[in-house]
């Protein structure tokens, strides 16, 4: 597996976008998995999987139970 990739999206009427098929391979991304899409003006947009924020949160938020 490559660690970089450079792929082109083409935006719909919607407002969709398909994301690159190597994209989804390198990230495991599959249908129906929740992402978020991070957004700053100057910098730019990020697309990152769900699961990697909640894993993010659960270590800067544990549960003490």
């Amino acid at each position: 597996m490559k660690n970089k990739f450079v792929g082109i999206a083409k935006v719909g009427e919607k407002g969709q976008i398909v994301i690159p098929k190597e994209a989804r391979d390198m990230f495991d991304i599959k249908a129906g998995d929740t992402v978020v899409v991070l957004c700053d003006k100057k910098k730019g947009m990020a697309i990152v999987k769900s699961e990697v924020l909640e894993d993010t949160m659960d270590k800067i938020m544990p549960d003490n139970k």
